[in-house]
């Protein structure tokens, strides 16, 4: 499997566990706190494989950039964060810079 689609897994796995940690009520909910565990430990080994191809300082900006996005849009469709137009902005230059990281490098 590419690297590149390991990365990709591993950053939405981090979208899944930063999503458990929120419903997780300080980790006092079994199901919650369970789906964090499960994700957390996919998400890592999947950046730890995918890093093994992709230079890690390239893998771990990617994968905290997968996380960031993800993890406030799960926000916004849940109505627990807004996304006004400067946010918006940011994000767009957050996800061209993920993408441009991928054309930019080696791998």
């Amino acid at each position: 499997m590419s690297a590149w689609l390991l990365l990709l897994g591993a950053g939405l796995f981090e979208v899944g566990f930063t999503t458990c940690m929120r419903y997780s009520n300080g980790f006092r909910e079994i199901g919650w706190t369970a789906g964090f565990m499960v994700c957390a430990f996919l998400s890592f080994s999947l950046l730890d494989k995918a890093a093994k191809v992709i230079p890690l300082g390239t893998a771990y900006a990617v994968w905290v950039g997968i996380g960031a996005v993800g993890t406030l849009a799960v926000g916004v469709a849940t109505g627990a964060e807004s996304l006004g137009i400067v946010r918006m902005a940011l994000v767009a230059g957050l996800i061209a810079c993920v993408v441009g990281l991928k054309f930019a490098g080696n791998h």
